[in-house]
């Protein structure tokens, strides 16, 4: 694991005062365009979503789409898109959650989850948990079962990671990289 880690880790850039003064962005688009790094990457969560039992890959817009996608067809599941209101068409169930400066909600086509199916969520990072645990809250509203949660980056200065292992309650949470 520690050569998947330094070969990740190789392919993130540091972006400084970005979006705004004072933050340091950790932009994974080189490692996106690394087919080396990539399919690490892939492969992976590929390997937690078959560890946890999963049936499905849910992917949190917008780049956990880009992660998700790719570790659903390695792993032979579907994906499921969690958008934020307003982007899916027909019947969706919804969930509003605080940000830190205000709110934001996110929306799930609940027909494509059942009871029968163990969700697997990606995402690239790990920040304050908010988006992730309302996630979680929908997937238990669309009847399904939470098999875990999987990430590229876990900013653990911004302690994200109580809150969701508490909103997890018992599933994995793993991190391939912790900054």
């Amino acid at each position: 694991m520690t050569d998947i880690k330094e070969l990740l880790l190789s392919k993130i850039r540091d972006v400084e005062d970005y979006p705004e003064p004072g933050v340091m962005f950790k932009d994974i688009t080189p490692l996106l365009a690394d087919p080396a790094a990539f399919t690490a990457l892939t492969d992976a969560f590929a390997e937690i979503a078959e560890r946890t039992g999963a049936t499905k890959i849910v992917g949190l817009e917008a780049r956990g789409f880009i992660l998700g996608a790719p570790v659903a067809i390695r792993a032979g599941l579907g994906f499921i898109p969690v958008r934020k209101a307003g982007k899916l068409p027909g019947a969706t169930l919804s969930q509003a959650y605080d940000l830190e400066y205000g709110s934001a909600e996110i929306e799930v086509h609940a027909e494509d989850l059942s009871a029968q199916d163990r969700i697997l969520i990606v995402d690239d990072v790990l920040a304050t948990g908010g988006t992730a645990e309302a996630s979680i809250q929908l997937i238990h509203r669309a009847g399904a079962e939470v098999a875990g949660a999987a990430v590229l980056m876990e900013l653990g200065f911004l302690a994200g990671r109580p809150r969701l292992e508490a909103a997890l309650n018992g599933a994995p949470l793993e991190a391939l990289l912790t900054v």
